[in-house]
């Protein structure tokens, strides 16, 4: 029997974080600048004619086993599997099917990389390579984030499932009715050498429920929040910011607006921060990072820091203390790839 496999990149928001949150991005309008890491969600279905659907985890030591049916039980471990059948089946296949699907991330739960939406992106793609489903790149995009945000009511935003769909460095906006444009930057190779090379990645070993953060940074919009808007408003500034530096080569600039961006999104809401983030923050600036970021809705998991020259292994050292990890990556250029053993 075929195996069907995908995967699909996980992300760094470089800037913007939070504006393609609704209901911000319906009123005002979004603007991220994001890059696909070589971190990725995996996702392989092998078709059996035991009558059975079968979830295997193995990075989360979890299994799971149900007769074959066209609606599953949404349950806390398996929502995004079910979910994604239960779509899936109830939009194009009409009928219950027999398999094993088996996924795993290369980082963990909660750690603001997009883990959750990149393995949704992954699991609809090795489904439409089994089922030779037609779904182009923002099709597929646009029905993860249904799945995500509507049929399952996970709070989060919009840029996670179009990174993962169509990869590589992007300037993304985002408009009210749900509509997404993703425009490609074409980075000059050499920048892009040194900003892989100058931004360290670190894993604070804290997760964090990005669904709490983003509640209130929702209700801080409905609510008429001034503060909390105007932060993102310049939230979304930071993202030109950012394209305009990296088309130029302008990579000295970099800290500085990801400096600036932290003031702003510790702003949007009070979750965002806390003592061990600021106590690493300051660690880092005082070793030589020029900025900074706590990636995806904040609270926890992964941060980022610009380090120009050769100052990354001073700030990599300082941050041992707090028990966390640098994380190797390179950038990647390609988004969702499945295929077919």
């Amino acid at each position: 029997m075929p195996i069907y496999r995908s995967k699909a990149p996980l992300r760094l928001g470089l800037a913007g974080g939070g504006s393609d949150v609704a209901p911000y991005s319906d009123q005002f309008g979004g603007a991220i600048l994001n890059a696909t890491l070589s971190l990725f969600a995996h996702a392989s279905i092998e078709p059996t004619q035991d009558g059975k659907i079968s979830f295997m985890l193995p990075d989360r030591n979890i299994t799971r086993e149900y007769d074959s049916t066209t609606i599953l039980p949404i349950d806390s471990e398996y929502g995004l599997h079910a979910g994604i059948y239960n779509r899936l089946v109830k939009d194009y296949i009409h009928e219950p099917l027999s398999f094993r699907l088996t996924t795993y991330v290369d980082a963990p739960p909660g750690s603001g990389l997009g883990t959750s939406s990149t393995l949704v992106v992954a699991i609809i793609g090795a489904f439409a390579e089994w089922l030779k489903i037609p779904l182009g790149d923002y099709d597929l995009a646009h029905l993860a984030y249904e799945i995500e945000r509507l049929d399952l009511g996970m709070a989060g935003g919009k840029q996670d499932q179009y990174s993962a769909t169509f990869g590589g460095v992007n300037f993304m906006e985002f408009f009210k009715d749900d509509k997404v444009i993703v425009n490609p930057l074409r980075i000059n190779k050499t920048y892009l050498n040194e900003l892989s090379h100058n931004l360290l990645l670190y894993y604070t070993a804290t997760s964090r429920e990005s669904a709490t953060i983003i509640a209130s940074q929702q209700k801080n919009v409905l609510n008429g929040n001034t503060r909390s808007i105007e932060a993102m408003h310049q939230m979304k500034n930071q993202a030109v910011m950012m394209k305009e530096a990296l088309l130029k080569g302008q990579l000295d600039k970099i800290g500085e607006i990801l400096n600036y961006g932290w003031h702003f999104k510790k702003q949007m809401a009070d979750e965002i921060t806390n003592p061990l983030i600021e106590d690493i923050y300051t660690s880092a600036m005082a070793k030589g990072a020029t900025g900074g970021k706590i990636s995806g809705a904040g609270g926890g998991g992964f941060m980022a820091f610009y380090c120009p020259g050769n100052t990354r292994h001073a700030v990599a050292e300082a941050l041992i203390q707090f028990g966390g990890q640098v994380q190797r990556y390179e950038f990647t250029s390609a988004g969702l790839w499945t295929w077919t053993i």
